[in-house]
């Protein structure tokens, strides 16, 4: 990725390759152009991954171009928060029916600037139109006002109300590029926020382009601001701007985000780090589990903030399981193509590939031993490295507690529950784990035992990440709050309680002692105990 002037990749703009009918460069300009950025400004290129060759180049915007972009979001949204939740519903679902009409073009953009393979970027479509419909439907029912429980009965009557904060700020990575950045800003805009998000300069045109389609849909220009550039020198500034921060990365950039969130007593949510476990009982259909934990490994390449690094199996099941998944392992076809012919795709950067490098590297070194994989691919593009499976991982190596995010799994042996419970708890983060068993309720009461924000059972991750109706979100250092459900759009809103008292008050009455008074409220909360209802 490389910085340049503006008058410097003119030129360059003019001799760009894209291997899409769908996707073209002047698409790639005309989204570049919705950056919020004042004059001329330096050219940040985005690389495609699958060869290292140019997709286009965004502006670097300029912490006095964050506070342009929210000026106008705040100015957009005291119109935006006026419009009945009947018109917000009209738009996120055209903008869920435009999404699935123009797939093919999200697929191949998805494709190009993330180098995933299409399977795996088809599960972010699908995503985006989920949220979107969810909200659509759900909004009013999570917001309207509801009545609630007064102090005491008939006399007082109490209301809660949600009222928009004003503008969300989005800081998105770019593993997940329209998903981390339009899905999570789609109930703030259901809530009647604004939004101003900061997409990864790796991966922009995605989020670009689900913002433009919401546009499309009828979502007000102004209401979604975008600013692209460097975290660390627009984070504050966004930070110190936004009414609630929404931030999905590392966990050390997200201890810093909560931090200067809370010195401006603003609100924050954030997803962050995994080190996700596996667990295989000896009940579990083993071609079904192996089939599985493909999917929960190397889905985009393992760079899947849920995905699964450690793998435990039984051992009564362990040899015939570890055989079949490394077999299945080295069959998986590994590709460029913009169709569905590929199982896995690329890394997206020099640097991940080395992280991933690094890791199997230190491993191997310490004596771990690898099953399949365990290479670089350049012979397919710059950044693929095979889906990798090591055995003998242990404590001391880079990878037994750091992150890898990249296809890479340690697997290991267990005989007893309780044990496996403790080895797989015993991690910093906790954000998805997965469990299988032919048993669910079982697996069920063992899940529980399990400290993640998400537990699937004979599933890797979609079941609970599709499952929009509950939170979801990470313990521990995976992550603060959470998405989806009533509180993925009530945490954008201020609760309001409202209570009118009537005849009486809650005082004693003139003429009345303070003694008298307290002896027939203690006789009056006797009461209220035994009635039915009474909360």
């Amino acid at each position: 990725m490389a910085t340049t002037t503006a008058d410097s990749t003119a030129e360059a703009r003019r001799q760009v390759e894209i291997p899409s009918k769908r996707v073209t460069p002047s698409q790639i300009e005309a989204l570049s152009q919705r950056v919020v950025c004042g004059g001329e400004r330096e050219m940040v290129e985005v690389e495609q991954p699958f060869t290292g060759k140019p997709l286009g180049w965004v502006p670097k915007s300029r912490p006095e171009d964050v506070d342009a972009a929210f000026e106008r979001a705040r100015a957009a949204q005291r119109e935006w928060r006026q419009t009945s939740f009947a018109e917000r519903k009209a738009i996120l679902l055209r903008f869920h029916d435009l999404v699935m009409e123009r797939q093919d073009e999200l697929l191949d953009l998805l494709q190009l600037e993330c180098g995933k393979a299409r399977r795996h970027a088809y599960e972010e479509a699908l995503d985006v139109a989920i949220v979107a419909r969810y909200y659509a439907n759900t909004a009013e029912m999570h917001l309207k006002p509801q009545k609630r429980q007064g102090a005491f009965p008939i006399l007082t009557q109490t209301w809660e109300y949600h009222h928009p904060l004003g503008v969300v700020g989005i800081i998105s990575p770019w593993n997940y590029p329209i998903t981390l950045s339009v899905s999570d800003a789609v109930p703030a805009l259901a809530a009647g926020n604004g939004v101003v998000c900061k997409p990864d300069s790796q991966t922009p045109y995605s989020a670009l382009w689900g913002f433009a389609l919401l546009e499309e849909a009828g979502l007000p220009r102004d209401v979604v601001q975008v600013v692209t550039g460097s975290g660390s020198e627009l984070g504050p500034s966004i930070v110190d701007n936004a009414d609630y921060m929404m931030f999905t990365g590392s966990t050390a950039t997200g201890r810093t985000v909560a931090e200067r969130a809370g010195k401006n007593l603003i609100g924050s949510s954030m997803e962050l780090g995994g080190k996700n476990a596996m667990i295989v009982l000896d009940d579990a259909n083993v071609a079904r589990a192996v089939e599985g934990a493909e999917r929960a490994l190397f889905s985009n390449a393992g760079q899947l903030c849920i995905s699964v690094e450690r793998l435990f199996v039984h051992e009564s099941i362990a040899d015939e399981f570890t055989q079949r998944l490394a077999e299945r392992t080295r069959k998986m076809k590994l590709g460029t193509s913009l169709d569905y012919s590929s199982d896995m795709g690329s890394l997206i950067s020099e640097s991940q590939l080395e992280t991933v490098r690094e890791h199997v590297e230190d491993a191997t070194s310490k004596g771990a031993r690898v099953l399949a994989g365990g290479n670089a691919r350049p012979d397919l593009g710059p950044y693929f490295y095979e889906p990798t499976m090591l055995e003998s991982v242990r404590d001391g190596m880079t990878l037994f507690r750091d992150e890898t995010f990249g296809p890479v799994v340690s697997v290991s042996r267990f005989s007893d529950i309780d044990d496996v419970v403790e080895r797989a708890n015993d991690s910093d983060y906790g954000l998805n784990f997965s469990l299988w068993t032919g048993n669910t309720r079982r697996g069920r009461a063992i899940a529980t035992r399990l400290q993640a924000g998400t537990v699937n059972v004979n599933e890797g991750y979609v079941a609970t990440w599709a499952s929009v109706d509950a939170p979801m979100g990470g313990m521990k250092a995976s992550g603060l709050g959470r998405r989806h459900g009533a509180v993925g759009i009530q945490k954008y809103t201020d609760s309001q309680t409202i209570s009118i008292q009537r005849l009486l008050p809650i005082a004693p009455p003139p003429m009345v002692a303070q003694g008298l008074w307290a002896r027939f409220m203690n006789v009056s909360l006797r009461l209220l105990r035994r009635l039915p209802g009474v909360r």
